[in-house]
């Protein structure tokens, strides 16, 4: 991928990049939908990312090239519109500086990706933390993770109209090698949690996709905050599992699986990443099972093909647990394996569910990688 958006920049503008800069995808091993509850999450980056070769201009222009898409990003930062297609996610970003009092100024440059676009991946996170890096080495301002994904979460929200939590840009923005990250989205405070020895991270793409703004996850961060508001907290987060309990039956039925998902998930986070402190690959992948009957049976936001993969990945030998990743309604599951059998069970696994739903998947191996960088 470097060497793809470097050629393509020499070619578009007879000259070498000043600034190479890449920002990684995640897999979020556990803790689905409860950053916007203020709860916890245990994502790792992943060895595929965005990719960005640039230079700065000497005017307020922002031009970028796409090897991925056949339009450019183009806008003025003096006059940023919305703009269906990927460069909303540029723009959004832009404006979402200029909003928190950031001052950025014009580059061009050409973009690049391989990580899977739809599949829960989180390949918008990482275009707006590698636009945010961009902005960062042209206009003179230290990239704090922190504050930068707080940025790329604005632009997610109030321009690109997902109400998305921080997790993923924040994952993109700080992510350690080796490492996946136990964040409390109530603070942001990161706390890097080792892989279990000889174990390797799985992601399945199940080749079905899904769109926060198309899909029902709004609808889901809705019916979180209405159950707070019965509950009376702000956040999910707030509410123990024992209170849950005492006070369960007083909630409408719909509203009670989807807090009891956001509670229990919760839970299971951190007794996850006390799992993986201690090297206990089989209790963090009796977790992981956990976790998916729940976003199952609780918060309904799998589908046929997701279940279908884990169940497949689950039944395999060497695996430890699998459960659907991301914000669900298609895209990916990620499973817990022993090293020495990753290849064996990616081969299995992609023949099963070729076969069970002649659909064709993307099965790969993963590594944690540093966070958004430039590389040069």
């Amino acid at each position: 991928m470097k060497n793809a958006v470097t050629q393509a920049f020499e070619k578009y503008f007879q000259d070498s990049p000043l600034y190479i800069i890449r920002a990684p995808g995640r897999v979020n091993l556990i803790g689905e939908h409860t950053d916007y509850n203020d709860g916890f999450v245990l994502p790792m980056t992943i060895d595929r990312a965005v990719w960005i070769a640039l230079r700065p201009r000497a005017d307020y222009q922002v031009f970028i090239h796409s090897l991925d898409f056949p339009y450019p990003a183009a806008f003025n930062l003096k006059a940023i519109t919305h703009q269906k297609g990927w460069s909303k996610y540029a723009k959004g970003v832009a404006w979402a500086l200029q909003e928190a009092g950031f001052h950025p100024t014009g580059w061009e440059g050409v973009i690049s990706s391989d990580i899977p676009i739809g599949a829960g991946l989180s390949s918008s996170a990482a275009l707006e933390m590698a636009v945010a890096k961009a902005f960062s080495m042209v206009s003179g301002w230290k990239f704090e993770p922190g504050i930068m994904a707080r940025i790329g979460q604005r632009a997610e929200n109030e321009w690109v109209g997902a109400n998305t939590g921080i997790m993923d840009q924040l994952v993109s923005a700080a992510g350690q090698a080796n490492h996946a990250l136990l964040i409390d989205c109530r603070d942001l405070s990161i706390q890097p949690i080792p892989l279990p020895n000889e174990t390797a991270v799985v992601v399945m793409d199940t080749a079905t996709r899904h769109s926060h703004t198309a899909s029902g996850y709004n609808e889901r961060r809705e019916e979180c905050e209405a159950a707070a508001n019965f509950l009376g907290v702000s956040h999910l987060r707030d509410v123990s599992l024992e209170e849950f309990n005492m006070r369960a039956s007083n909630l409408d039925e719909l509203l009670r699986r989807r807090a009891r998902h956001v509670i229990t998930e919760n839970a299971r986070v951190l007794q996850a990443a006390n799992a993986m402190s201690a090297n206990g690959a089989a209790q963090m992948g009796k977790l992981m099972n956990a976790s998916h009957v729940s976003m199952r049976d609780d918060f309904e936001i799998t589908n046929d093909e997701l279940n279908i993969m884990v169940n497949l990945a689950q039944s395999q030998p060497g695996c430890f647990g699998a459960r659907m990743t991301g914000g669900g309604f298609g895209g990916c599951a990620v499973a817990l394996v022993q090293a020495n059998t990753a290849n064996a069970f990616v081969s299995s696994v992609h023949a099963a569910y070729q076969k069970a739903t002649n659909l064709t998947p993307n099965i790969f191996v993963c590594q944690a990688t540093k966070g958004a960088e430039t590389v040069r």
